[in-house]
């Protein structure tokens, strides 16, 4: 497909069974490279605050900071749908500010869509930035800007109450208006019955294989975060030590006269 794609597309990959594929990118390099690889999805997550700020959790995410890492991503202006996460404040206090700051990420960053996190408590944030033609990922489960309640990042639907709330949640969002959501760190049977129950497309992180598709941090997937390391997450390349090979090679040649060269230099 040489088109961008829309939410259309990506929900009809659910009609279909073609798996979706999700990877987050802050910035204008990484994200032409993955987009010439054929991601479907890009998602500019508040992560950034994580892999690439150097904080503890999202919480201290601005609106601003989505805003200039999702404009840095657009940019590269991907065929990949830009979904763009909401972070911590920007919505939980009232529908205005909600709808306003998802309208900014829109506008101002040029994203195509937006996450929040929550279920069945955030339906009506949902519709009120729906009633916008601003279309919502959902994301219930493990829930990062929830991580105080949640007393750390741990397994949220094991037990059957749990579960059973999960699935409310889910159904909840999606008849909201969600045009998709996403599954963290929850088992895999679950996942798979919400899967089975939405119509809508699932996009699991640390939520089995059953979801339509997965949504990995890059800077995991490249070794590049030393943070924590998530039993869900698979380790694709070892970029740190690319990295730190062609520092330590630069540092040397320079400091041995070796570089620059009359080759790297003006006559």
């Amino acid at each position: 497909m040489n088109r961008a794609k829309t939410i259309l597309d990506i929900q009809k990959m659910k009609a279909t069974g073609e798996k979706i594929t999700v990877l987050t990118s802050y910035d204008y390099p990484f994200t032409r490279i993955m987009d010439e690889c054929g991601i479907d999805m890009i998602l500019v997550g508040d992560s950034v605050g994580v892999v690439f700020a150097g904080h503890d959790n999202t919480l201290p995410v601005t609106v601003d900071d989505m805003l200039y890492h999702t404009r840095a991503v657009t940019r590269a202006r991907p065929k990949a749908l830009v979904v763009t996460d909401m972070p911590f404040l920007s919505y939980q206090t009232d529908l205005r500010d909600a709808r306003i700051n998802a309208g900014r990420l829109v506008k101002e960053g040029g994203a195509e869509a937006v996450k929040l996190e929550g279920g069945a408590h955030v339906t009506d944030t949902i519709r009120a930035i729906v009633d916008m033609d601003i279309p919502v990922m959902a994301h219930i489960g493990l829930t990062p800007q929830s991580i105080h309640r949640m007393g750390g990042y741990k397994v949220q639907g094991k037990k059957e109450e749990q579960a059973q709330r999960l699935l409310e949640d889910a159904l909840a969002v999606q008849e909201a208006g969600a045009f998709a959501v996403v599954l963290e760190g929850i088992p895999l049977t679950l996942a798979g019955r919400i899967t089975t129950e939405l119509s809508i497309p699932t996009i699991g992180i640390g939520a089995g294989p059953h979801c339509d598709g997965q949504v990995l941090v890059i800077h995991d997937i490249l070794g590049l975060c030393e943070k924590y390391s998530p039993k869900f997450v698979k380790r694709y390349g070892d970029a740190r030590t690319l990295i730190s090979d062609a520092v330590a090679s630069y540092i040397s040649e320079v400091k041995k006269g070796e570089f620059p060269t009359e080759g790297h230099s003006f006559s």
